[in-house]
């Protein structure tokens, strides 16, 4: 029972790194660009929930709320998250990333690196370095086998919501019209262009919808492991870009796959082997996967003209 409560946590764990690489594989595979800021949205939106809550807890609920109330106050404060991570995401291509279109990897990963230190830094300066505790967005835990299995609800919510947002980016890139103006896109900008697709606006929409989902994970992130401080986002911001890599980055059900992966893999390491060594773990996966197949679990090889 102990190894399916282990399984369980790390599909949850999982299920959050795939939300967040979600992120990563979309604007990698349309714009192709890596955005190291994106862990640090997360941490924005989980700030911005967290602000949220406490407003409403303080001045609109009153001290005994109903649970209808409580769930109205919850709600709200995830869609003011990705509504400012929307804006927010918006604002750093525009800013950063647009007059970069035409330079070189490097700088395009310098500025990344800059807007991530920026974000990390304005959040200290605004909500203090401290760390808070974050209300988790729901509470409570399913008992199952007499009392000898327990499954949050968190772990539940998280798992459903990665794979409704899953379903949902895939029917939205291959049904809708702005979905098939990304993978013209990702396929060929400049034939994009010709054809009649507003390319600017198509790589802001890939931010937009990219910097939405962190706010989601960064609510989900916080309500796993309810402590937040400017710092919150990095290192899930990278193991989600290690699990896009592991699935294949630009591939949607790559980064599905990846996160849920490695999200095993960490809780698993943490349990029977050690949980210092959890994240070294993690990574040498990583590094024998690529080593045997580069271009990720469900990555296709594309030779590049020269």
């Amino acid at each position: 029972m102990e190894f399916l409560s282990y399984l369980i946590n790390g599909v949850s764990l999982g299920s959050i790194y795939a939300i967040i690489a979600l992120g990563y594989t979309m604007v990698y595979g349309i714009a192709k660009m890596l955005n190291f800021a994106h862990g640090d949205v997360i941490m924005v939106g989980a700030y911005v929930s967290f602000y949220t809550t406490s407003f409403a807890a303080n001045s609109l609920l009153g001290e005994n709320p109903s649970a209808l109330a409580s769930a109205g106050a919850t709600l709200l404060s995830v869609l003011a998250a990705m509504a400012v991570c929307t804006v927010l995401g918006v604002i750093i291509e525009g800013l950063a990333y647009r007059p970069l279109r035409q330079a070189g990897s490097l700088a395009v990963l310098i500025t990344a690196i800059g807007v991530s230190y920026f974000l990390q830094n304005g959040a200290q300066l605004l909500f203090g370095a401290n760390p808070v505790n974050f209300t988790p967005v729901i509470s409570g835990q399913l008992t199952l086998f007499s009392g000898r299995l327990r499954i949050s609800y968190v772990a539940l919510l998280t798992v459903a919501a990665c794979i409704v947002i899953m379903l949902a980016l895939t029917a939205f890139t291959s049904r809708s019209k702005m979905g098939k103006a990304m993978r013209a896109c990702s396929e060929d900008r400049g034939a994009a262009q010709l054809m009649g697709i507003n390319v600017n606006r198509t790589i802001s929409m890939t931010f937009a919808i990219g910097s939405a989902l962190a706010a989601i994970a960064g609510v989900l992130l916080c309500s796993y492991s309810p402590v937040l401080k400017p710092t919150t986002g990095s290192m899930p911001g990278i193991k989600a870009f290690t699990a896009a890599v592991f699935g294949g980055i630009g591939s949607i059900p790559g980064a599905f796959l990846g996160g849920i992966l490695l999200g095993i893999i960490e809780a698993m390491a943490q349990a029977y082997i050690s949980t210092q060594l959890s994240n070294s773990i993690l990574f040498a996966v990583l590094i024998v996967v690529l080593l045997v197949k580069p271009s990720g679990l469900l990555g296709k090889y594309v030779p590049e003209k020269v």
